[in-house]
């Protein structure tokens, strides 16, 4: 099991990033799209000064290689920890394709990946902090696939009940050790976005402004602490994967971090666990140039005490 060291006396930062999907022919263009994305990374990494950088997800489309070559070699230059979950798009490979994409990041010491039981997916894994030989929190990462299909439709997928069952073992696991609060990275929303956003929110149909979802108007009462948009469809499971359920049963989890959808980037605290989608980095696919940048996470010596997102307007904008 990984673990990082929180500094005696300040706090540990994670720098998370998603979705930059980098294709082969940005690569070998260095195009506007690769440029940005790069740029808007070390922008990030020169205000932020991360401790940890984690990336959920979707680094390129349909596996490919070079991508995953090139983004080990470019992290690995800030001299930072990294980890990483796969996105959907990543998924979307052969069955050695996972293989391969993770070789490409072997023998680089600064990434903490782990592809774990392979029976359950690639790349579920916990990463402890730690401070003073104590575990103060950890990272529980976990592989969230690409679609399931059924006699004439489609899901995108989801943690599977042998996932959930892993994940209650980690956390016996960790609270054993005295750690008492864990963070959930996936790729893929849960199903509970869904649900918070609707509970949240005055008016689900209504396109609040980002600037103005930052305020308490659009929000109900009991959620005023809300934060952040939903320009698109939340793309979770069509039925309720019963992740939240096993959260709240385990009592351990208290904040959980995804990627996947580019222009919306909402935190909400449901059910005793905040929900947040981290903020699109880079041009990759589609997306809104002033929702660029990052998600910042800061671990206390009782656990996480504050996240925000840090927004970087692209050069070419500015």
């Amino acid at each position: 099991m990984p673990t990082i060291q929180k500094p005696k006396g300040r706090e540990l930062v994670i720098l998370n990033v998603t979705d930059t999907h980098i294709t082969k022919k940005d690569l070998d263009e260095k195009n506007d799209s690769f440029r940005t994305m790069c740029s808007t990374t070390e922008e990030l990494v020169r205000r932020v000064k991360p401790d940890l950088i984690t990336h959920t997800g979707d680094f390129t489309f349909e596996n490919s290689i070079p991508v995953y070559e090139f983004y080990a070699d470019f992290i690995d230059k800030f001299g930072i920890p990294y980890a990483f979950v796969w996105g959907n798009h990543d998924n979307e490979t052969d069955m050695n394709g996972l293989p391969r994409a993770a070789a490409a990041f072997h023998g680089h010491k600064l990434c903490l990946f782990e592809e774990g039981d392979e029976s359950l997916g690639s790349g579920n894994y916990v990463i402890e902090i730690e401070e003073s030989g104590k575990a103060v929190e950890a990272l529980i990462m976990m592989d969230t696939h690409d679609k399931t299909f059924s006699k004439d439709d489609w899901s995108f997928a989801h943690l599977t009940e042998k996932q959930l069952e892993w994940y209650e073992d980690r956390v016996w696991e960790l609270k054993e050790k005295g750690c008492g609060e864990s963070i959930l990275f996936t790729h893929m929303p849960i199903y509970a976005y869904k649900t918070a956003y609707n509970a949240a929110v005055k008016n689900p149909e209504y396109r609040a402004g980002l600037w103005e979802s930052y305020g308490s108007g659009i929000w109900n009462e009991e959620y005023k602490d809300s934060i952040g948009v939903k320009w698109e469809d939340i793309c979770c499971p069509k039925a309720d994967d019963g992740v939240l359920g096993k959260l709240t049963e385990c009592g351990h989890t208290k904040y959980a971090f995804c990627g996947h959808e580019h222009v919306n980037n909402f935190s909400i605290k449901y059910r005793g666990v905040r929900l947040t989608y981290a903020l699109k980095t880079g041009p990759g696919a589609y997306w809104e140039p002033e929702m660029n940048g990052g998600t910042v996470i800061k671990i206390g010596s009782r656990g996480l005490y504050d996240m925000y997102h840090e927004y970087v307007v692209p050069e070419r904008l500015k």
